[in-house]
């Protein structure tokens, strides 16, 4: 039940961050302008949907697929678009636009200060990069030319003649990264603030599974131009080791 609900979840993620985005913006025009309405229409229904999705973020965190999403128009294999990021993001909504709220009403009554500015704004920020991840669904992506890890606030793109291996953490059971080593970090490109340096984020795809197909791009470079096709896809799967999931 929990899957299907986040497989839906990351499906229409873009549909349910513009009702959450809706929804936050009519509750913080509530507050701001007639809070005693706004208390007594959201405040106990949008307590109850952040507590709800917010344990549904901690529950989907576990949930690491072994399979790419296929982009044939990029070309590249991408992994899944993870669902709790999804649900942070809606659960943190409801609090900011409460903040947002309750700042203009301060600054309607004249009342706002310097403290009450400062603190709003990393908040704001905050609530707003993880709109922007969970809308994009930034992960890894396998390209022709190389692996490509994005971020809201940057990028680490890996060509295949820099990258011979990436590797779990000894002793990790279900690890959120992958260790990589590179032959000849001078082709290594980075832009802005990436996640990692040296490692792939693995908090949304099974860590083993990328490490095979890794493992196997680095072994047949005759089959990377075809990184992004639906069938080679399906030979990628058929020739790996079985998968979890």
């Amino acid at each position: 039940m929990i899957g299907k609900v986040s497989a839906a979840t990351v499906r229409h993620r873009h549909v349910v961050l513009v009702l959450g985005l809706l929804v936050a913006g009519v509750n913080a025009a509530a507050v701001g302008f007639v809070p005693t309405l706004g208390q007594r229409l959201f405040f106990y229904p949008l307590l109850f949907l952040t507590l709800a999705v917010l344990v549904l973020a901690l529950i989907t965190m576990g949930i690491r697929p072994a399979y790419f999403v296929v982009q044939p128009q990029i070309p590249a294999f991408a992994t899944p678009a993870p669902a709790w990021k999804v649900f942070i993001a809606l659960g943190l909504l409801g609090p900011a636009s409460a903040s947002i709220g309750a700042l203009v009403r301060s600054t309607r009554q004249g009342i706002a200060s310097t403290f009450d500015v400062v603190p709003s704004v990393p908040w704001v920020v905050l609530v707003a990069l993880l709109v922007v991840e969970a809308w994009r669904g930034h992960g890894v992506q396998f390209h022709p030319h190389g692996v490509r890890q994005s971020s809201a606030l940057g990028s680490l793109t890996v060509p295949w003649e820099a990258l011979p291996t990436a590797q779990i953490p000894p002793g990790a059971d279900r690890p959120s990264w992958l260790r990589m080593a590179f032959t000849e970090p001078q082709l290594v490109r980075r832009r802005g603030i990436p996640w990692s340096r040296k490692a792939l984020r693995t908090d949304n795809v099974d860590a083993g599974f990328l490490a095979a197909v890794i493992r196997h791009y680095v072994c047949h470079p005759e089959r990377r131009a075809a990184i992004g096709s639906q069938a080679e896809y399906e030979r990628l799967l058929a020739e790996l080791p079985e998968r979890d999931g």
